[in-house]
């Protein structure tokens, strides 16, 4: 008799990255969504010395920062039980791209952060992900550098911020944008992790074996 092979089923880790990726989605859509012509409108508040606080923003503030949770909580799952996947790895790299950088894009658009921001972390994204590839090539694999870590912490959290309109730091008075402080940091460290994946792998990456 032919042994039937059983269908492998989705480790935890899997699920809750592609919980991440649906998540992603949704706050794009949310946030790309024309309500206005399809006749839905979203609460405005004014929040003490907040003014235009759209309920939208909030939505999707609380929506990314469950998907930012999400993205430490399925790594340290796959590494504490040592079921790290190839899908796993795959998935996680789209979702991360997908929630950050296509948040940072349409919050620069809306004009709620500088525009060089998402070019510079793009731009970052694609440098160090084609060094992993020629290093992965060669058979060296790239660990996460703690620049890079740093730049991920930052960055989810002032975005979480800047969605939140800065609040509570809002409150503070002085003109104080501490949101704008996270992102500035994660950008800076985006720029310090690129420049390190490169100083670290030059050598494969001329190399001609």
């Amino acid at each position: 008799m032919e042994k039937v092979e059983k269908k492998k089923k989705m480790n935890l880790p899997n699920k809750i990255t592609c919980v991440r990726l649906v998540i992603s989605f949704v706050v794009l859509i949310m946030l790309c969504m024309p309500w206005s012509e399809i006749g839905v409108s979203f609460p405005v508040y004014s929040v003490l010395n907040v003014e235009n606080v759209d309920l939208k923003y909030i939505i999707c503030g609380i929506l990314f920062m469950i998907g930012s949770i999400t993205d430490f909580l399925d790594g340290y799952i796959a590494r504490k039980n040592n079921i790290v996947t190839d899908f796993g790895k795959v998935m996680d790299a789209i979702a991360d791209k997908v929630l950050v950088n296509g948040v940072l894009i349409i919050l620069a658009y809306n004009k709620f952060l500088p525009l060089i921001v998402p070019v510079i972390i793009i731009t970052r994204d694609i440098v160090v992900d084609s060094i992993k590839m020629v290093s992965g090539s060669k058979g060296k694999v790239v660990a996460a550098s703690w620049p890079g870590k740093i730049k991920t912490i930052c960055m989810m959290i002032g975005v979480t911020l800047t969605f939140f309109y800065n609040i509570p730091f809002a409150f503070i008075g002085g003109g104080i944008r501490i949101d704008y402080l996270f992102v500035f940091v994660a950008t800076v460290m985006s720029v310090v992790s690129a420049c390190q994946y490169y100083l670290a792998n030059k050598d494969f990456i001329f190399s001609e074996v």
